[in-house]
């Protein structure tokens, strides 16, 4: 079942079409990314999703619930987190802190449930739970500030999680990281693709194709192709378009 789809999706931007009649299709419990070359709309498709950018035309659908032009906020509390984009850090608190607060946003209690100690305990054990998951359980009461780049990034990733996400956004997750950090990231992101949908734009393409399930091609705003990777590396539009003859590495 399709938990994110769209109809003819288009944004203009005074006379540029950035994002061209595109009509996605997003299955849950899968990896989809979303690659092309710089300006081919790829940016501007998520924030449309997420609703940083109304759509000029066309509809959103998650969950098969029309959410075309809905606000961002509204957009996260129905269960779409976009990260790296919409999170940030606070630097003076606390690793644990920083997911503790995403945590509090989302629970629907009153304000007796969060002075309980059975309410505070409760959010601290998810917490915890949340800082095992993204390898920084070891860092709980270090200042955010403290942490190197990726460590840095794998917390934001622990605060989009706090917000109990149905379907998780990744724009550009590897950027600026070496290629250590690049595959703590990409691991990452598999072992929550275990319980999540993921949407990943990514410019690492050997990563792409060894951890989607499916992947769509823009170019110039436009939707070009989508399949599997087997199908997208084997698509001779897209390899003038984009792939220009990329090989993965061979195994052993």
């Amino acid at each position: 079942m399709a938990i994110l789809r769209t109809e003819g999706l288009t944004k203009d931007f005074e006379g540029l079409r950035a994002v061209d009649d595109v009509d996605l299709q997003v299955m849950a419990g899968t990896i989809h990314s979303v690659i092309g070359p710089n300006g081919a709309g790829k940016t501007t498709l998520f924030n449309c999703l997420t609703g940083f950018e109304k759509p000029s035309e066309g509809k959103i659908f998650f969950e098969d619930r029309d959410i075309t032009g809905f606000p961002s906020y509204r957009i996260s509390h129905l269960g779409i987190t976009r990260s790296f984009q919409i999170t940030s850090l606070f630097p003076d608190l606390s690793v644990l802190e920083n997911v503790r607060i995403a945590l509090q946003s989302r629970l629907k209690v009153n304000m007796n449930f969060f002075s309980s100690l059975k309410g505070l305990k409760k959010i601290e054990t998810r917490a915890w739970e949340i800082l095992e998951v993204i390898g920084l359980r070891d860092f709980g009461m270090e200042k955010a500030a403290n942490l190197d780049y990726g460590s840095k990034r794998c917390l934001e990733i622990g605060i989009a999680l706090g917000t109990d996400p149905k379907l998780l956004l990744f724009d550009e997750p590897t950027s600026g990281m070496d290629s250590e950090e690049s595959a703590l990231i990409i691991r990452l992101i598999q072992d929550i693709a275990i319980n999540k949908t993921i949407v990943l734009v990514e410019h690492n393409i050997e990563a792409v194709l060894q951890i989607s399930h499916h992947i769509t091609v823009l170019q110039q705003g436009r939707m070009i192709a989508h399949g599997t990777p087997a199908e997208i590396q084997n698509n001779e539009t897209v390899q003038e378009a984009y792939l220009g003859g990329y090989k993965p590495h061979a195994e052993g």
